[in-house]
């Protein structure tokens, strides 16, 4: 049985979401445990059982769409002929039992529905694309696209690096107080270096949509290696997964 972590938020019953952690799976060594990624030299087929896992234990199709991801802006509308491979950072559907999945080792899943559950997306938030505006993109053009007010939207930042864990230098701190003076408060001096807040900047990027609700994980994913893959951690690991569908 793999252990999933459910959002704490208030979604409408027919909108199922999770995050995966490391327990369960086949993988071994440093990917031990359910790593999702066929990016990282895992084994192949050990990682494609490691899906089909998953697949059977939500009762989910076992072709799933896994996207490729590279830090960008791109948001991949899911349709009912999407395969995987699509290179995209976002994916968002309003069509029933389409998954939407993103990976992630220590970046910030973000989730999101409506309080009418007409749409799902997951959004894959590592600092490259938060300062980039992938959060601000996706919303943006799935409330234009279905003509949704952004006030109507619930969110969930799923489990990430914590604020007493990631450190990061002038370059990343400058990038995102030139866009925002507000963004000083996510960054906290350390050894000549910087902590960042992932959910803080992620909560600063939401704000002027407003949303209904914002909900999020308390788990950091580098000091949990018992729970997590950490690239920051441990350099050569897995990938989660979070993933978010319509019944």
């Amino acid at each position: 049985m793999l252990k999933l972590l459910k959002p704490n938020w208030s979604a409408p019953a027919h909108v199922h979401a999770f995050s995966t952690t490391r327990l369960g799976g086949r993988s071994l060594g440093a990917y031990q445990g359910l790593n999702l990624g066929l990016h990282v030299a895992d084994n192949p087929s050990v990682v494609l059982n490691n899906r089909a896992l998953l697949a059977e234990q939500l009762s989910l199709p076992p072709s799933l769409c896994w996207l490729k991801q590279t830090h960008s802006t791109i948001l991949h509308k899911l349709e009912n002929n999407s395969g995987s491979g699509h290179e995209a950072d976002a994916v968002w559907t309003s069509s029933s039992n389409k998954p939407c999945i993103v990976m992630t080792a220590d970046c910030l899943p973000v989730l999101v529905t409506d309080k009418q559950g007409s749409f799902v997306c997951a959004i894959h938030a590592g600092w490259r694309g938060l300062c980039d505006g992938i959060i601000e993109k996706s919303l943006s053009t799935i409330c234009d696209a279905l003509k949704i007010d952004s006030t109507e939207l619930l969110v969930w930042l799923g489990p990430c690096i914590g604020k007493s864990a990631f450190q990061v230098g002038d370059d990343v701190r400058s990038q995102f107080i030139t866009q925002n003076k507000d963004a000083e408060s996510a960054f906290i001096a350390v050894n000549g270096r910087w902590l960042a807040y992932l959910q803080l900047l992620a909560r600063l990027r939401l704000a002027p949509f407003n949303v209904a609700q914002i909900s999020a994980s308390e788990h950091c994913t580098f000091n949990e290696p018992d729970l997590f893959y950490s690239y920051r951690r441990d350099g050569q690991t897995g990938r989660m997964a979070s993933l978010i569908w319509l019944d």
